[in-house]
C-alpha cells in the first residue's frame, strides 16, 4: 500500500526534500532549550528581520556554537562536568543540546549575541525578486 502525502500531487514538483524536512522536524520532540521567534521590522517598515532567542542559562560563549549547514541554522551547546566541585544536591545538570531551524532560500544570518543567559540570533529575509521568464516553444513537424 502506497502512502499518499500532500506532496504526492503531480502539481508539486521538486518538493520531496521539503517533505523529508517536515517529517524530520515532526519526529524531533526535544524541547530543550526553549526558544522564541519574533519578527522585527526595519526602520523603513519593509525589511523583514527575524530574531531567534534561545534560553541558554549556564552556557558561556565558548560552550555555544552557531552555524549554518546547507539550508539549516544549527545551534549546539556543550557543557562539561566540573569535577573539582562537590555537590550536596545537583539539580542543574551539565547537558548538551542541538537545535536546528530550517532556513528558507535567501535567509541570511546577520549575527548572534549572548546576553543575560539568552542567545539572540538575527536573520534577514531579503525581498524576493519578481522573476518572469518567457519560455520559447519550438515546433517540430
Amino acid at each position: 500500500m502506497t502512502r499518499m502525502t500532500p506532496f504526492s500531487s503531480p502539481l508539486l514538483l521538486g518538493f520531496d526534500t521539503m517533505e523529508k524536512t517536515l517529517e524530520r522536524l515532526a519526529k524531533s520532540g526535544d524541547s530543550y532549550p526553549p526558544y522564541n521567534i519574533e519578527r522585527l521590522r526595519g526602520a523603513d517598515g519593509r525589511t523583514d528581520r527575524l530574531r531567534i532567542t534561545l534560553a541558554v542559562a549556564g552556557f558561556s560563549e565558548s560552550d555555544l556554537e552557531v552555524a549554518t549547514e546547507e539550508n539549516q541554522l544549527v545551534v549546539r551547546g556543550r557543557q562539561t562536568d566540573d569535577t573539582e566541585r562537590e555537590f550536596l544536591h545537583r539539580g542543574i545538570a551539565a547537558r548538551q543540546f542541538q537545535r536546528s531551524f530550517v532556513l528558507a532560500d535567501g535567509m541570511r544570518v546577520i549575527g548572534a549575541e549572548l546576553k543575560n543567559g539568552l542567545l539572540a540570533i538575527d536573520l534577514e529575509r531579503p525581498e524576493p525578486e519578481k522573476l518572469v521568464r518567457k519560455i520559447n516553444i519550438s515546433v517540430k513537424d
